[in-house]
């Protein structure tokens, strides 16, 4: 009953909000008017990194990559329910768990948050599929002027398995904001492998040019 009123509470409160992004018109379920939301650089494909298939669902163009830089760096958090609404555009699998691109420490203090995890658990009330962070990241260095295997080493090098890890999942989604070289994502993707992951789907908000 408390979950049917809290809904119904949300939905009203939405019909009178303006939208987040010209705050003329009044927003939809997912934050902004039909009009904004139809305008978006919209990509909604597959782009292939390191020989692996991402789901994308915006080209990393204004306002997305504004949009996102304001949750990212500025705790802008209204914009959470746009961006989970935004990655459900894409079609996805059978799977059995969400799992958010860790950040390390040290971007976790910088940032208050991991700006994923709160679209995970966003996403996994959706869905209803659970949240897993099998992986913990380390200290994030900069990439600039590496080759792309000296790309490749320095990140699979900050992915580091939770050895007291004991729930396996067969099928799982993983997600970040925005994917370039994709290297990020590929060695994610390559510690969940070694945790016995079968089928590993990947989506990102938005692709930018590499």
């Amino acid at each position: 009953m408390f979950n049917l009123v809290n809904h119904l509470l949300h939905r009203s409160i939405q019909r009178i909000s303006p939208c987040l992004l010209c705050g003329l018109d009044t927003q939809q379920a997912h934050s902004f008017c039909t009009d904004c939301w139809q305008q978006l650089p919209w990509f909604k494909d597959q782009i292939i990194r390191h020989e692996q298939s991402i789901g994308v669902v915006f080209h990393y163009e204004f306002p997305v990559d504004r949009i996102i830089q304001k949750y990212k760096y500025e705790q802008q958090l209204q914009y959470q329910i746009f961006l989970m609404h935004s990655l459900m555009q894409l079609k996805l699998g059978k799977i059995d768990a969400i799992v958010p691109m860790p950040i390390s420490t040290e971007r976790l203090k910088e940032r208050g948050y991991n700006q994923m995890l709160v679209i995970a658990k966003l996403l996994s009330k959706q869905l209803k599929i659970p949240v897993w962070q099998p992986v913990i990241r380390l200290a994030q260095h900069s990439q600039k002027g590496l080759t792309r295997v000296e790309r490749l080493e320095n990140i699979e090098n900050q992915f580091q398995i939770m050895r007291l890890e004991r729930r396996k999942y067969r099928r799982v989604l993983m997600i970040d904001d925005v994917v370039t070289t994709g290297s990020s994502i590929f060695a994610l993707k390559q510690a969940l492998e070694k945790l016995g992951c079968k089928h590993i789907e990947m989506a990102c908000i938005a692709a930018a040019e590499q």
